[in-house]
């Protein structure tokens, strides 16, 4: 019986390059749907929220800072943190996540 089945399996093989051709395109594509496209979508999303942000906005820095937007250049972003006290920062400071959860928490 253990002799039938290794003929059958020597039988069936193929070119074994077609194999790990294909079993190598599946986990490219799990790696693409999995790691990268979620990971593009993130920045994609991260860069809509930098770009819509106007005066007035309550916003969260990457570095925990929080204040109101007083002023918007094109790189730069100048926070009212506290009555009379004002901090500018690169736009790209601007945290998406921590800005959201403010949000959420009002």
């Amino acid at each position: 019986m253990l002799v039938s089945i290794l003929a059958q399996a020597q039988g069936q093989q193929g070119p074994a390059w077609m194999s790990n051709l294909i079993l190598f395109g599946g986990i490219a594509i799990i790696f693409y749907f999995f790691m990268i496209r979620p990971q593009q979508k993130k920045q994609k999303d991260q860069k809509n929220f930098i770009n819509e942000i106007k005066r007035g906005d309550d916003i969260v820095t990457i570095g925990g800072i929080h204040g109101k937007v007083a002023a918007i250049d094109d790189e730069t972003v100048t926070l009212d943190i506290e009555k009379g006290a004002r901090i500018k920062f690169e736009r790209s400071a601007i945290s998406l996540e921590a800005s959201k959860k403010q949000a959420s928490k009002s």
